[in-house]
């Protein structure tokens, strides 16, 4: 099959066989008035130097295109080595679509089944997919998931968590037999747990909560687990920053049923909001609700080691009532710069970059409650967020601070109208001490 262009001639003979004259007369239901009958208004083409002169003066008219960025809430600013960028921009790795003809795709193979192994290391549990859309959409996934083993209509969410997760799941059991009801949180900035014991009875699924939250504090997991395990639910643990995995413990051994989660900040760029990697993974007993496509290790007829697509419970390979999701596709390419990404770090990598955002983080939120009015109003542990009430309006300090090329942390109100002047700030190990002395300058200047 070749792709070049039709000829006039191909053209006619394809008017003729459906009995029109002019490609016009194709248009004909859209109305007169609405039809286009000019030449669009869009440049010449452009040579390649004149293309990224173009780029570079469209990139600087970006609000603040050079800033010192504290933001986080879900998308997080991490350094990604050069190996990533190299290995994954391979021609056998950027051109296939999908693996399925294993002998002509062991190199993706391998590459989603290691994808796999690294998740279920860090997660805690015994079988992972590769992969999912995004964090949203794979917690999404965690809660239709989890009715599907329970056959409960109610699933109780965490205020705490993401609240464009919370969206995405109102949107997913909203024509399904399913109800979600939310769950407040603590002064720490935990799931209040007392809130959760009159919430939970025989009737709900899954208690759903992130750690760290969107708070920036860190979950009580084994608490919530089992509290969930009393009522025979099951607990789902959400990890939108993956890189606390470096030094927290795995949700799996502390009871966790189902984790889900954002791989973001595996080596993929912030830009300008995808696309991002979601995750997945549960016990080996629930492997057969697991949504999405898994890669499986085998032999072949020589006893060779090979890998292949195993258990694809889609609508593209089983009867569509009887699939675990319409998931039509997948990540991989992303998954495979999150494994070049954890494969590059190693165990003890992940460790010191985890370190690195735990003391950046303590040693931003020491020195900015110094600030006179500037108070954490939180008390829980964190990992590389906090949020803190700043005692002016927040917006008024967000401008002055963008004049001084820094966008300081989230405004929570949109989120949380109780959360008034609260913002939350993200430190990782890009981050320098002088970094955050600046904001630390001029947030009090700021403040006057």
């Amino acid at each position: 099959m070749n792709y070049t262009s039709l000829s006039d001639k191909d053209k006619k003979e394809m008017m003729a066989k459906i009995g029109i004259t002019s490609v016009d007369e194709l248009f004909r239901s859209i109305p007169e008035g609405l039809r286009l009958k000019k030449v669009l208004n869009i440049p010449a083409s452009l040579s390649e130097p004149e293309l990224l002169s173009f780029f570079e003066k469209v990139r600087v008219q970006n609000k603040c295109s050079d800033c010192l960025s504290f933001l986080g809430g879900g998308a997080y600013n991490h350094f990604i080595p050069y190996s990533v960028d190299y290995l994954s921009s391979r021609g056998e790795f950027l051109t296939p679509y999908t693996p399925y003809q294993p002998e002509v795709s062991q190199g993706t193979l391998q590459i989603i089944f290691e994808f796999q192994t690294l998740i279920c290391q860090l997660t805690g549990m015994d079988i992972a997919n590769a992969s999912l859309y995004d964090g949203a959409s794979a917690t999404a996934e965690a809660v239709l998931m989890a009715h599907r083993l329970q056959g409960k209509p109610k699933a109780l969410i965490a205020k705490t968590l993401n609240p464009q997760y919370r969206e995405v799941i109102g949107t997913y059991v909203k024509n399904m037999a399913i109800e979600a009801e939310e769950v407040g949180y603590s002064s720490s900035g935990e799931i209040d747990f007392e809130d959760l014991k009159q919430k939970i009875d025989e009737e709900t699924s899954v208690v759903v909560c992130q750690s760290p939250n969107f708070m920036g504090v860190i979950e009580n997991i084994k608490k919530i687990s089992e509290l969930a395990h009393t009522h025979h639910s099951l607990c789902t643990a959400v990890i939108a920053e993956p890189v606390s995995l470096g030094i927290l413990e795995a949700p799996g051994k502390l009871g966790a049923d189902i984790a889900a989660g954002e791989g973001q900040s595996f080596g993929i760029p912030l830009s300008f909001g995808g696309p991002y990697l979601g995750f997945m993974a549960c016990k080996k007993d629930f492997i057969r609700q697991l949504p999405g496509r898994i890669a499986g290790q085998t032999t072949d007829v020589e006893g060779r080691r090979g890998f292949v697509l195993t258990l694809s419970t889609r609508e593209q390979h089983i009867r569509r009532e009887k699939a675990t999701s319409n998931i039509c596709t997948n990540q991989a390419w992303c998954a495979l710069r999150a494994t070049v990404f954890l494969e590059s770090l190693g165990q003890e990598g992940m460790k010191e970059l985890a370190l690195q955002n735990i003391h950046k983080a303590n040693y931003a939120r020491e020195k900015l409650t110094q600030l006179e009015g500037v108070k954490a109003i939180f008390s829980g542990s964190s990992f590389n967020e906090f949020v803190l009430q700043l005692p002016k309006d927040l917006t008024h300090i967000n401008e002055f601070l963008e004049k001084k090329k820094i966008i300081a942390g989230l405004k929570l109100e949109e989120f949380y109208p109780e959360l008034k002047n609260c913002a939350l700030f993200c430190v990782t190990e890009m981050h320098r001490k002088e970094d955050i002395d600046n904001l630390v300058k001029s947030l009090n200047e700021g403040l006057g």
